[in-house]
């Protein structure tokens, strides 16, 4: 699988690693036990199209969403997470 960095370019899977789902919603600092249970370790594991959080460890170091088929592995889109933070603030 390659990836297709904003920063470095098209690189290989080998160079990143992958974190979880970008997906869920992570919950306040005051929520309840079990939200935060929830949250960290009750994660579905869909097939199709889903978003991740990677991180291009071998690379820029930068954390990326990355939006791809989990069923065929076929990116079809990458954006910096911080993009995503920036936009939440």
């Amino acid at each position: 699988m390659r990836i297709p960095c904003p920063y470095c370019g098209e690189r290989s899977r080998e160079e990143f690693t992958v974190l979880g789902s970008a997906e869920a919603e992570r919950p306040s600092p005051t929520a309840s036990a079990e939200s935060w249970v929830v949250y960290l370790h009750l994660r579905a594991n869909p097939a199709g199209v889903h978003q991740e959080f990677w991180h291009h460890t071998h690379g820029c170091r930068a954390w990326l969403i990355v939006t791809r088929d989990t069923v065929t592995h076929t990116v079809l889109a990458v954006t910096p997470a911080l993009d995503r933070a920036r936009a939440a603030a």
